[in-house]
C-alpha cells in the first residue's frame, strides 16, 4: 500500500497487524464499546512513524464504518482517533509507563467528551439547553465504563507485547558475543 509506505519492514508488519486487529474487532461480536481502535491509535503514535501513525486509525475506521454502515457522526469518531494518534506523540518514542497511562486516559476522556459533545450538537436526541447537555453526558456515563476499561486493557496489551517482542529480538536475534 503507497499510503503505508516505510522503510522499515517491521513498522510495516506492526501498522498492517494493528489495521486487520482493529478492523476485525469492530466486525466480530464485542461487548458495547469494547473495541481497540483508540488504543491502536494511541499506539501508533507512540511507536510508528507520523504518516503510518496518523493513518492507521483512519483505516481501521473507514473500513470497518463502509463494512458496518454509515453513521452521522463518522467525521467526529474518525478525527478523535487522529488526535489521539497525535497524544501519542507527546508520549514520545521512549514511553514510561506512567505516560501510557496518563496518554490512554487523556485518549479515554477526549473521546468521551468529543463525541458526547457532537452527539448533543449535530443530533436531535437532546433539547438544546444547558439541562440537555447535562443529560446528553449523564446517558453517556453507563457506555464509558466499557470503553475506559477496553482502551487500558488493549493498551496494556499492545505495549506489553511490543516491549516483550522487542525484548525478545535483542536478547535472542542480536549478534552474540562470543568469548
Amino acid at each position: 500500500m503507497k499510503i503505508l509506505r516505510s522503510e522499515n519492514l517491521t513498522e510495516q508488519i506492526i501498522g498492517l497487524t494493528l489495521i486487520v486487529a482493529g478492523v476485525a474487532s469492530r466486525l466480530l461480536p464485542h461487548a458495547e464499546n469494547f473495541t481497540p481502535v483508540m488504543a491502536v491509535a494511541f499506539f501508533g503514535g507512540v511507536v510508528l512513524s507520523p504518516g503510518i501513525a496518523l493513518t492507521i486509525p483512519l483505516i481501521v475506521m473507514i473500513v470497518s464504518d463502509i463494512l458496518i454502515g454509515p453513521h452521522d457522526l463518522f467525521f467526529v469518531t474518525w478525527g478523535s482517533f487522529f488526535i489521539i494518534s497525535l497524544f501519542g506523540f507527546m508520549v514520545g518514542k521512549n514511553p514510561k509507563w506512567n505516560r501510557v497511562l496518563l496518554g490512554t486516559l487523556g485518549g479515554s476522556l477526549f473521546y468521551f467528551f468529543t463525541t458526547n459533545l457532537a452527539v448533543f450538537v449535530f443530533q436531535s436526541m437532546y433539547p438544546k439547553t444547558w439541562s440537555g447537555l447535562v443529560e446528553c453526558f449523564m446517558m453517556a456515563i453507563p457506555f464509558f465504563r466499557n470503553s475506559l476499561l477496553s482502551d487500558l486493557a488493549y493498551t496494556a496489551l499492545l505495549f506489553g507485547l511490543f516491549f516483550m517482542a522487542k525484548s525478545f529480538s535483542t536478547r535472542f536475534i542480536s549478534p552474540q558475543k562470543t568469548v
